[in-house]
C-alpha cells in the first residue's frame, strides 16, 4: 500500500488580507488673513486619533499576513476547521509562561490526539523508542521481561478485553531463561499494575507494551498469585528471542504438527521448512496449532496459507471506499496436494493473521477446524514513520474479509469442531490437540500449551 501521508492540512498561506486604512481628514488650507485662523485641538486629536487607529488597523492586517504566511496553504474548505488548532499553537508557542515549549512535543502531543480520538483500539501513535520496540516484537525479537501473557475472564475464558475487574492479565508462561523466569514469575499469576499504573481500560496490546522496554531497564509488576496478597517484582529487562515455531510428529509418527506463535517473515520460513520435513517423511495428516497467535504480518500469512491453497483468493481487502481488492495465493505450495489432510486448531487467542489463515483454509474447504471461537480482528493496520524524532501512528487501513466475504470483526471465526475445554483443565491434558487426532484418525500424547504473545 501506499504510505500515508501524515501531513496536517494548514490554513491558506501568504494570502491574509490587509484590513483597509479609514480616510486621513481633508487638508486645511490657509487663507491671506491678518491673523491665521487657529484648528481646535479637538479635531487635531480626532485626525491624529484616525491616523493612527487607520496605521494600527494596517499593521495587524500585516501581522496576521506574516504569521499566516508561515504556513503551508490548504484548501479553503479546511481552513475553518484547522484554525482552532493553529491558534493554540501559536498561542503556545507566543504566549506560554509555565516553561520553555518543547516544539517536537507539542507536534507529536497532537499526532497522538488525533489518533486517539478515532476510537479505534488498533490505530496509535507510538514515539521512537515505543515503534522500535513494536517492530522487534513482530520480527520474533524484543526487549522485556520474558513472559507470555494472556487476557482471561472471570468464567477462565481467553482473549477478553478491555482489562478491567472482570478482565485480567495473566502470565501463561515465563520463558526459558528469560528475566521473568529469574525474577521468579509462575504460569497463572495476573499483572495487577505496571510500575504502579492500573492496566484497566487497557488491551492486552497495549499491557504488552508497558511491560517491555530497553534492554537494562527496569519494570515493577503488582503481582496477585493466588489468594496471596498481591506482591511487587522489579524485573530488569534484556533481549528475548522468542521461538515462534515448533515442530514435531505425533500418533506414532503419523501426524505431523507444526505451532506457530507469530507472524513475522521469518516463522513463514520456518513454516515451510517444517511442512517440507513433514511431507518428506511420508505424513500425510497434518495440525496446524494457531491458538494463541496474536497475528503479524500480513504477507506471512499468506505465504503460509498458501502452502495448502494451490490457487485462488486467500483474503480479500477492502479500503475506505468500499473498494475490495483479492490477494491469491502464491504458487508453489508445498501441501496443496488434496490427499494431505490438514486441521487448523484456534482459540480465543488467534487473532488478526491467525484468522486470515484459518478463515482461508475454512473457505476453501482445504482444512477443519478446530477448538474455540477466534478472537475477531478484522481490520488491517499500515505503519506510517514520521521524520526526525517524531516516531509512528499506526492506522486501520482497511478491511480484510475471507475468500467468501466474511467480514469476522468483533466475531471471531467458528470452529467446524467446537471443542468445550474445561475450568480448570487437568494438568497436562489438551481436549483440542486430542479432538484434532480424533478426526484425523491418529491418537497420542497432548503437547504443551500453545505460546502465547510475550512481554
Amino acid at each position: 500500500m501506499d504510505p500515508v501521508d501524515p501531513g496536517l492540512p494548514e490554513p491558506d498561506g501568504g494570502r491574509g488580507e490587509a484590513l483597509p486604512t479609514p480616510a486621513s481628514p481633508e487638508p486645511v488650507t490657509a487663507t491671506a488673513q491678518p491673523a491665521p485662523r487657529r484648528i481646535p485641538v479637538l479635531a487635531i486629536s480626532i485626525a491624529l486619533v484616525a491616523i493612527l487607529a487607520g496605521s494600527a488597523l494596517f499593521m495587524s492586517g500585516y501581522t496576521l499576513g506574516r504569521q499566516t504566511a508561515a504556513e503551508p496553504g490548504t484548501a479553503p474548505s479546511d481552513e475553518a476547521a484547522f484554525r482552532p488548532f493553529w491558534d493554540t499553537y501559536h498561542t503556545i508557542n507566543d504566549r506560554y509562561a509555565g516553561g520553555e515549549v518543547d516544539r517536537s512535543a507539542l507536534v507529536q502531543g497532537a499526532i497522538k490526539g488525533m489518533i486517539d480520538s478515532l476510537g479505534d483500539p488498533y490505530s496509535e501513535y507510538l514515539s521512537s523508542d515505543q515503534y522500535r520496540q513494536s517492530l522487534q516484537g513482530i520480527s520474533g525479537q524484543f526487549e522485556g521481561i520474558g513472559a507470555t501473557i494472556a487476557t482471561r475472564a472471570a468464567d477462565g475464558t481467553e482473549g477478553c478485553a478491555p482489562l478491567g475487574a472482570t478482565c485480567r492479565l495473566v502470565v501463561t508462561k515465563p520463558l526459558a531463561g528469560s528475566p521473568a523466569e529469574r525474577a521468579g514469575l509462575l504460569a497463572g499469576d495476573i499483572v495487577l499494575s505496571v510500575d504502579g499504573a492500573s492496566l484497566d481500560g487497557l488491551t492486552v496490546d497495549a499491557a504488552r507494551d508497558r511491560i517491555r522496554g530497553p534492554k537494562g531497564s527496569v519494570v515493577t509488576l503488582s503481582v496477585q498469585r493466588g489468594t496471596a496478597a498481591p506482591r511487587s517484582f522489579a524485573i530488569t529487562r534484556d533481549v528475548v528471542q522468542t521461538k515462534e515455531v515448533d515442530s514435531k510428529d505425533l500418533a506414532g509418527g503419523t501426524v505431523g504438527y507444526v505451532s506457530i506463535a507469530g507472524f513475522s517473515d521469518a516463522a513463514a520460513d520456518e513454516v515451510v521448512t517444517a511442512l517440507q520435513a513433514h511431507i518428506a517423511a511420508g505424513r500425510t495428516k497434518l495440525i496446524l496449532d494457531l491458538r494463541g497467535n496474536p497475528g503479524g504480518f500480513v504477507t506471512a500469512a499468506r505465504k503460509i496459507a498458501s502452502q495448502f491453497i494451490a490457487s485462488g483468493v486467500v483474503f480479500w481487502e477492502q479500503d475506505a471506499d468500499g473498494n475490495q481488492v483479492a490477494t491469491d495465493a502464491l504458487s508453489g505450495g508445498v501441501a496443496t496436494d488434496p490427499g494431505i489432510h490438514v486441521v487448523v486448531l484456534i482459540d480465543g487467542g488467534s487473532a488478526s493473521a491467525s484468522e486470515i489463515v484459518a478463515g482461508a483454509l475454512q473457505d476453501s474447504g482445504r482444512a477443519t477446524l478446530v477448538g474455540q471461537k477466534s478472537y475477531g480482528k478484522g481490520t488491517v493496520q499500515q505503519w506510517q514513520e514520521l521524520s526526525g524524532e517524531g516516531g509512528a501512528f499506526k492506522l486501520t487501513v482497511a478491511r480484510w474479509l475471507t475468500p467468501a466475504k466474511r467480514w469476522i470483526h468483533q466475531a471471531g471465526l467458528t470452529p467446524d469442531v467446537v471443542v468445550t475445554v474445561p475450568k480448570p483443565a487437568a494438568a497436562g491434558s489438551d481436549p483440542i490437540l486430542d479432538k484434532a487426532l480424533e478426526v484425523l484418525g491418529g491418537s497420542g500424547a497432548a503437547v504443551g500449551d500453545a505460546l502465547r504473545p510475550a512481554a
